[in-house]
């Protein structure tokens, strides 16, 4: 069954939407690279579900900082950069990795159907969502510890080793609490929201579950905002 042509119209814009707002933004980041290298992927990455947002974020605090950093050959402080940005900042570069992991985890069992059975579906897990979020985890962890070792490494000088183990001391609780947030939405949207709504739960082929998608990524940046907070004052994080 279909869900209403209203909200098909408004997920298709809406994802249809953040898609061309990442390409320009990726266009953007060509012609004028970030001064910290792993934020040309963090900006177009989650301007993919924080559209218009995303996009003003970055125009102010992404592509200005960076200017600015460069003229004045800053390595770490951002001049006139707000504490509670920087903290944003922190947490879209753990969203970015969840973003992107999410994105080919999904995709993946959706094609390969078997990668969720052999992760529990049918055996531990009734929902095959809850199978696939294991594979979600591991993709989003992965990327955000990489994403983290290039953006601490050059800023501390680390060797490798170092690189790792500080990169995992910083994004293990950030990333958690980053999916917790999107976990427990997706979660309220499948198996709550839309079947009371709609009488069925999006598939992974639709723009209404990418829609989903886009609001449980904002409801994890919204738990991981806090804890980045706190990360990031303790110095166990990088200011961004």
């Amino acid at each position: 069954m279909p869900f209403p042509i209203w909200f098909h119209l408004l997920a298709t814009a809406m994802v249809v939407g953040g898609i061309l707002l990442a390409v320009g933004v990726a266009i953007d980041v060509i012609r004028k690279p970030q001064h910290m290298g792993v934020m040309n992927v963090v900006w177009p990455a989650t301007a993919l579900f924080g559209t218009v947002a995303i996009v003003f974020a970055y125009l102010r605090f992404g592509r200005r900082a960076s200017e600015r950093a460069i003229a004045e050959r800053e390595t770490n402080e951002k001049p006139g950069m707000p504490f509670a940005v920087m903290v944003g900042k922190g947490a879209l570069h753990c969203g970015s990795g969840c973003m992107i992991g999410d994105l080919v985890a999904e995709w993946l069992a959706f094609l390969v159907p078997g990668i969720a059975l052999a992760l529990g579906w049918q055996t531990i897990f009734s929902h095959k969502m809850y199978a696939v979020w294991i594979l979600d985890f591991i993709f989003a962890f992965f990327l955000g510890i990489v994403f983290q070792y290039f953006a601490i490494v050059p800023m501390r000088k680390l060797s490798p080793f170092e690189g790792i183990k500080a990169s995992l001391k910083a994004d293990t609780f950030s990333l958690i609490s980053w999916q917790v947030g999107m976990y427990g939405a997706m979660g309220v949207l499948q198996l709550l929201v839309f079947p009371s709504a709609f009488g069925h739960r999006a598939e992974v082929d639709s723009f209404e579950f990418w829609f989903a998608m886009q609001i449980a990524m904002i409801c994890g940046f919204a738990t991981s905002y806090p804890v980045n907070w706190w990360l990031i004052k303790q110095g166990i994080k990088e200011k961004m």
